[in-house]
């Protein structure tokens, strides 16, 4: 009875936990904030995150604790690194402890800075190409009171992980070109007016561009570069969000008003950032798959060929408010039957009435063998579905098959007839009138 009332109380605690949880892999944050960058200058950022359920742990780059891994196993679900200017960094926060995190499940956010560093070069590593060093951002437009290299960016109203009609950003930093990796996710690109150049008097505009062509990226300017993009794993969905400045999540860029008077929306926008990238948006998973004959509702452990099979699967999204829900909300989803090559791909619609219920039919192929049922749904920005299960394809049995074949008749209709005229022609010999027989024996007799 003890045993039992405290499996109930741990489950309704792990409950509570999972719906008090903000993000969907964990709310512990560790902040690696370089030392002449003031904690009180990001109070905003920092404040949301912690009035959102987030456990904020504060370290400086060249401390040794609290560490990044313990035995091996990620001892933080996030990481802001917040030092970019940073040259010295301990043995844990290495370009290759940092991807070893990213791989093992931490999601980071990253602020770049215009001066050589190690995660300067780490960026490279995830197809984003930065401009020389010292090649900040800039614009003459539009008319305001700020130097060049304080630049108001526009924010796309339609994004899946931004809130609609947010003001412009106000932002400072560097711009970076963006490769050709599907894992890449866009967020916010650099005005169409800006270029990379030195930030007082636009003398290093030259060297930029003797370098880009030297490079073969292209010119340093317009939209075509990023200035924040996210990067998506590929295995285990971890995020990690490359910032071209840190001081976009300050306290100064979030109160300071745009040239239009109105309040930026830097403080919304870091939210929606950091609420992407610890997993609180766009967040999917499948809760289970089954696959049984159409009209009934047991799996089998094979098929024959030519039977009518159904695959279902049951899909969630994560809400940071609600934790997770049914999600009937996907129209792209496909399922492939395949051997080696897909031999059945068709779409897996949601079924009307059952929230998170995708279903659909086909006919096994005329083909016998280890088949497998494969679900991967890749989106940019969305976490990865992915699911697999095996199962053989039989031929018919002895008795399986039919009687006759409506394609045989002719070959039916040949084997008759000559049955029948051998039948006809048998009768004709045996019980025929032999006359010159009996011709012969009646000469003999007389």
């Amino acid at each position: 009875m003890l045993l039992s009332l405290g499996s109930i109380f741990f489950s309704l605690f792990s409950l509570f936990v999972a719906v008090q949880a903000k993000s969907s892999t964990g709310n512990s944050v560790l902040v690696l904030l370089q030392p002449d960058l003031n904690r009180d200058n990001f109070t905003i950022f920092f404040d949301n995150l912690q009035k959102r359920g987030y456990d904020l742990t504060f370290r400086s780059p060249k401390a040794d604790t609290p560490p990044i891994f313990e035995d091996d196993i990620p001892t933080f679900n996030h990481i802001i690194l917040f030092a970019p200017d940073s040259k010295s960094l301990p043995q844990d926060i290495t370009p290759q402890s940092l991807v070893a995190a990213l791989n093992a499940g931490t999601n980071l956010i990253v602020a770049l800075s215009p001066k050589q560093t190690p995660i300067f070069t780490l960026a490279s590593e995830f197809s984003l190409v930065l401009p020389p060093p010292g090649s900040p951002l800039i614009s003459h437009f539009p008319a305001r009171d700020t130097p060049p290299n304080v630049i108001p960016v526009p924010v796309p109203q339609e994004h899946p992980l931004l809130t609609p009609n947010t003001p412009p950003v106000w932002f400072s930093g560097i711009p970076f070109a963006l490769g050709n990796n599907p894992l890449l996710v866009p967020i916010l690109r650099a005005p169409a007016e800006s270029f990379a150049s030195d930030s007082d008097s636009d003398t290093g505009a030259d060297a930029v561009f003797d370098a880009a062509e030297r490079g073969g990226e292209g010119l340093w300017a317009g939209s075509a570069m990023g200035i924040v993009t996210g990067f998506q794993t590929r295995d285990n969905s971890a995020r990690i969000t490359w910032v071209g400045g840190v001081e976009l999540f300050s306290d100064a860029y979030a109160r300071k008003l745009l040239p239009s008077g109105e309040k930026p929306g830097n403080e919304q926008f870091a939210r929606d950032v950091a609420a992407w990238t610890f997993q609180e948006n766009l967040v999917l998973r499948i809760d289970s798959t089954t696959h049984h004959l159409v009209n009934e509702t047991v799996p089998r452990e094979h098929y024959t060929i030519n039977e009518n099979i159904a695959f279902e699967a049951h899909i969630s999204r994560y809400d940071s408010k609600r934790g997770w829900a049914p999600y009937s909300g996907l129209r792209d989803l496909q399922v492939e039957f395949t051997m080696l090559d897909p031999h059945v791909r068709t779409a897996l619609l949601p079924v009307s009435g059952k929230p998170g219920l995708y279903r659909t039919a086909f006919r096994v192929p005329d083909r016998h063998g280890v088949f497998k049922f494969v679900l991967d749904h890749r989106r940019r920005g969305w976490t990865t579905l992915k699911a697999a299960m095996v199962v053989p394809v039989i031929p018919p049995r002895h008795d399986g098959y039919p009687r006759f074949l409506s394609a045989a008749w002719p070959y039916y209709a040949g084997a008759i007839s000559t049955s029948i005229g051998f039948l006809v022609f048998a009768t004709l010999w045996l019980a025929g009138d032999d006359r010159e027989g009996r011709k012969g024996k009646n000469t003999k007799t007389e």
